[in-house]
């Protein structure tokens, strides 16, 4: 009777361990409803702003463990945009983000996180070739269930980057003005992404 119950125990435990883990919700990323922008200091007195128009990524997100989340995003160099052409063609050029050699900017995470209220993405950020582990701080909205039955997720992201770490490092000194081009960047993510489609209701 003993052996009985240690087999029966050690095959609910064997069950259990090979069951596999709920899989986390796969959002994509809708780049109508998304925005992915910079502001670098103009001659120590202002800001100059821009977006990056094209863009992709998916989010797997788990709510009850988000240690389970994960985050992909590529974005094309080329897409960029200050409202300013003339500066638009110096920013894609060998100066500063040489968008034919390097056409995109890519971040994966490696692991994700809660601290405190918030949630941190730590992973790969690559620009111009070169890849920096950075972290990411973010917060997270929904997600929500809107038309046709898809859940809607957000999250919204910033943070600051010394562009001289990957090269971006064009600079002019002018007599009075001093650099033209400040050496910090900053970054401003707010994403909106879609869910997947709802189950087919059961056959009657």
């Amino acid at each position: 009777m003993r052996l009985k119950k240690l087999a029966l125990a050690l095959s609910l435990a064997l069950l259990a361990t090979a069951a596999p883990l709920q899989a986390a919700d796969r959002y994509q990323i809708d780049p109508v409803h998304s925005y992915i922008g910079f502001a670098v200091r103009h001659m120590a007195v202002s800001w100059v702003k821009g977006e990056f128009k094209e863009f992709s990524g998916e989010i797997l997100y788990d709510a009850e463990d988000i240690s389970r989340s994960s985050v992909s995003v590529a974005i094309k160099a080329a897409s960029l945009d200050t409202r300013n052409e003339r500066r638009n063609n110096h920013l894609k050029s060998p100066d500063f983000f040489n968008v034919e050699q390097f056409p995109e900017i890519t971040f994966h995470s490696k692991r994700v996180e809660r601290r405190g209220d918030a949630f941190v993405a730590t992973g790969d950020l690559t620009i111009r070739g070169i890849t920096k582990e950075i972290e990411l701080p973010f917060s997270l909205a929904g997600p929500v269930t809107a038309v046709g039955g898809r859940p809607r997720l957000g999250a919204e992201a910033s943070l600051t980057l010394n562009r001289h770490d990957f090269q971006v490092s064009w600079n002019r000194f002018l007599e009075g003005a001093g650099l033209v081009v400040g050496d910090e960047a900053k970054i401003d993510i707010q994403v909106e992404a879609i869910g997947p489609e709802p189950p087919p209701p059961p056959a009657e």
